[in-house]
């Protein structure tokens, strides 16, 4: 069991996280600013696109430690070569997703691609870490009709305003049922205001910095 996990996103607001806040610190692909191995957990995956940046030398991330969802586990499944390169920092393979994901979708290929990078890191500290407490910095979609991510930078997405709210609508209701799925955790949303868009249970609050 953990007392705190941090989760760092990849918004605009990302920059509320200070580095040498206490707790485990797991981080959405690429993070937004320079961290050292020693200050991260783990680095959460969940997509093809970051999967073949990888193979392809477009990024590196072989300074952290790896945990990797349905996505990236189907890849390195494919790709034998490549799995054995980086075998050495997956800390493990999370596939779960859970069902209120998937009834949502209708299929398991959209359910997988509703659960985005931020979603896999929180139900992970609350599944597998058992964290007590959990706090989430850059998590702007929540707040915002803002979908901006430092990750943009580096892999090409659809900003659009139509994808912005197709994405919303889908990823909005996900943290509502996870705050509820897991009632005896803590969560603080860390945000530049506290007019969030989503209902917080109980278990949930919002600290505005």
């Amino acid at each position: 069991m953990v007392r705190r996990v941090n989760i760092l996103g990849n918004g605009d607001s990302a920059g509320l996280f200070n580095r040498g806040t206490s707790g485990k610190l797991l981080v959405c692909n690429m993070p937004p600013f320079e961290i050292t191995r020693n200050e991260v957990y783990a680095t959460c995956m969940v997509d093809f696109k970051m999967m073949k940046s990888l193979m392809e030398g477009h990024l590196q991330l072989d300074m952290y430690d790896w945990i990797l969802g349905t996505r990236p586990k189907i890849w390195m499944e494919q790709k034998g070569s490549f799995y054995m390169k980086y075998a050495h920092l997956i800390r493990g393979f999370y596939t779960h997703i859970p069902e209120y994901v998937t009834n949502n979708a209708g299929n398991p290929q959209q359910a997988a691609t509703n659960f985005n990078c931020g979603h896999m890191a929180t139900h992970y500290a609350c599944n597998k870490m058992k964290a007590d407490e959990v706090h989430l910095y850059g998590f702007d979609s929540i707040f915002d009709m803002n979908l901006n991510s430092f990750t943009d930078l580096l892999l090409e997405a659809d900003r659009s305003t139509g994808n912005t709210v197709r994405l919303n609508n889908w990823w909005r209701p996900i943290w509502e049922n996870m705050f509820k799925e897991f009632p005896n955790t803590k969560f603080v949303l860390h945000h530049t205001h506290s007019n969030i868009k989503i209902k917080l249970p109980k278990n949930c609050s919002v600290e505005v910095n």
